[in-house]
């Protein structure tokens, strides 16, 4: 568990995409070592906070055991992960939300412990992981006043968060490029089938 010394945050969890890396397939709902994914990031993230959201866009039942909240993208075309921090911010009850993707099931309590206090330390800027010079902008944790800004942004056909993200003068919590917390299984192959 994160410490007790750190606010409670909204937690956002984004299982809403296409799959389509996993030929289609439900990617929060895939099997590791056991358990689907989703599983894995709720175990870490369970103690958070109260407000634990899952942006998800087919299968609300199976996510829901997994969720305070659920939320969908407001069109059912899949339009990205923007789409899903939208939402996500929209129903968020803390000043700050922390989101990741539903495939780093190797993120662990000092990582995000460390994302959460970077965040505090500048409370009115995203924050998002570097790996080495690369941005990971579904790894951030955004100050929720930022919404209508999103929300702007979006209408003005803005689609990615890292772009918004910077925009906003985000910050960066540097880690490794061999990270192994950081290992992004998106494929078939990576979760071993």
């Amino acid at each position: 568990m994160p410490d007790a010394a750190l606010p409670a945050c909204s937690v956002l969890l984004l299982a809403g995409g296409r799959g389509q890396r996993m030929g289609g397939r439900d990617k929060g709902l895939l099997p590791w070592r056991g358990e689907p994914l989703i599983a894995h990031l709720h175990r870490q993230v369970r103690g958070l906070g109260d407000d634990l959201i899952v942006s998800c866009n087919r299968n609300q039942a199976r996510y829901a055991p997994y969720a305070d909240h659920l939320v969908s993208d407001d069109s059912d075309d899949f339009p990205g992960p923007l789409a899903g921090i939208r939402a996500g911010l929209a129903q968020a009850r803390h000043r700050h939300m922390l989101v990741l993707p539903c495939d780093v099931p190797g993120i662990d309590h000092a990582l995000l412990t460390a994302m959460l206090q970077a965040a505090y330390r500048h409370p009115d800027q995203p924050l998002m992981v570097r790996q080495g010079l690369h941005w990971e902008p579904l790894l951030c944790v955004i100050p929720v006043a930022h919404a209508a800004a999103f929300e702007h942004a979006w209408q003005a056909g803005e689609r990615s968060p890292r772009q918004v993200m910077l925009t906003l003068g985000a910050q960066a919590l540097q880690c490794s490029p061999e990270d192994p917390r950081l290992a992004n299984l998106n494929t078939l192959h990576l979760l071993g089938e």
